[in-house]
């Protein structure tokens, strides 16, 4: 047997080998793509480069829908019928998910230098692929027999609204229609990642450390969970309708609601195991991030002011979202590969080097002063965390189990 079909058993062997390593890669690339654009736009290295869509557009795309989905999509095709006792993913159904949406990232990129209709055939290739992702997961939750699938429902119309998300960007790339594109920005977050993120930190946070914690209460109300998601929702709804005075209506009881979490899940008990304390600082973010919200929105509501500007968003996206992202896949890799499930001391940095990520973008938006050298900086600072932890976790996907097991 070759190198290369050892490689390639070893990808095809478990769901998440082959779309944790497209994410990583893509990580990667969009944030190098993202620095290339600002540097060049404000003047600080190279010059302003003329792309076929608009950057901030394509950097909201990019991020939303083309990298986060490769580890959620990799994450849910392994717990999917571990939660419900159903059949496992088919080997070609995952091979097939994560070559129809790289090839797509790819030419979407190549459309960007070039024209967009190459994009727009990306994006076909991305929705094709997030299809067939759809139609398995929802084939699992439907055939599976009668039992507690409260957590895999709300997943599931998550996945859904991510793929209208999707269809939406690609219609407004045909037509230019802003309707569809606040549409698929704000479904990107408020009604695809948002749902699924909590619904999984609700499902595995309490779980998780009720495994590692001495004496721990699992708490996990779902009627909370109920809350939340239909403030999720309205918050979605009327940032689309652009009823930002609003929000802070909807956007209270959702800080209240994370904060009281992060509290009963245990905060600060969880800095005892750091693979366990990682998730509860990524979703520490989420209660954050709801309460800028809250406080830009009544501001708004009082001044007709956006006080924080995008510090709220960046707060979920990059401190909720992408250390949660980090968090899960850390752990899915390790127990997935036979390594002990323990976070050592680089990871543990990196995951840090996120949180200043995080901090710094969100100074950013909060002194004009210094935006722009602060946008970069967040970036370089993104990029090198994340392509460190690519470095380190993305040999894992193309080589065997180290003790020697299937998958």
């Amino acid at each position: 047997m070759t190198m290369l079909q050892t490689v390639r058993d070893h990808l095809a062997a478990a769901p998440h080998r082959s779309l944790f390593l497209a994410g990583a890669l893509q990580g990667v690339l969009t944030v190098l793509w993202w620095i290339f654009d600002l540097t060049g736009r404000y003047g600080i290295a190279g010059s302003m480069t003329a792309w076929s869509i608009v950057p901030t557009w394509a950097h909201a795309f990019l991020m939303i829908y083309g990298f986060f989905p490769f580890f959620i999509f990799g994450f849910l095709f392994t717990t999917y019928p571990n939660w419900m006792n159903g059949e496992k993913v088919k080997p070609q159904e995952y091979i097939a998910t994560c070559a129809l949406m790289a090839a797509g990232v790819v030419l979407f990129y190549a459309g960007l230098l070039t024209h967009k209709v190459i994009s727009i055939t990306g994006v076909e290739l991305m929705l094709a692929g997030w299809s067939i992702a759809v139609y398995v997961l929802f084939r699992i939750l439907l055939t599976t027999p009668a039992q507690d699938k409260r957590h895999a429902q709300v997943a599931s119309v998550g996945l859904l609204m991510g793929w209208l998300g999707v269809a939406a960007y690609l219609v407004w790339l045909v037509t230019d229609s802003a309707v569809v594109l606040n549409f698929a920005r704000h479904a990107g977050i408020w009604f695809f990642l948002l749902p699924i993120v909590l619904t999984v930190s609700h499902r595995m946070i309490p779980f998780f450390s009720s495994r590692v914690l001495d004496n721990y209460e699992m708490v996990r109300p779902f009627w909370m969970l109920w809350l939340m998601l239909a403030c999720i929702a309205a918050h979605g709804c009327l940032q689309w309708m652009e009823l930002t005075t609003y929000l802070w209506i909807v956007d209270f009881p959702l800080a209240g609601c994370a904060l009281y979490l992060s509290y009963r899940w245990g905060f600060m008990r969880s800095f005892q195991v750091s693979l366990l304390a990682v998730l509860h600082v990524s979703f520490a973010w989420f209660g954050i991030a709801m309460l800028l919200y809250t406080v830009q929105s009544l501001v708004y509501f009082a001044s007709g002011s956006l006080l924080f500007g995008l510090a709220p968003l960046h707060a979920i996206g990059i401190g909720f979202f992408s250390g949660m992202i980090l968090a899960m896949a850390s752990r899915v890799t390790l127990g997935h590969s036979g390594r002990p499930l323990e976070l050592d001391r680089i990871t543990w940095l990196l995951f840090l080097g996120f949180q200043a990520t995080a901090v710094i973008r969100i100074l950013a938006d909060l002194i004009p002063a210094i935006a722009p050298m602060f946008y970069v900086l967040a970036a370089l600072v993104w990029l090198t965390c994340f392509g460190l932890w690519a470095v380190k976790f993305a040999p894992i996907y193309w080589r065997a189990r180290v003790d020697g097991k299937a998958g």
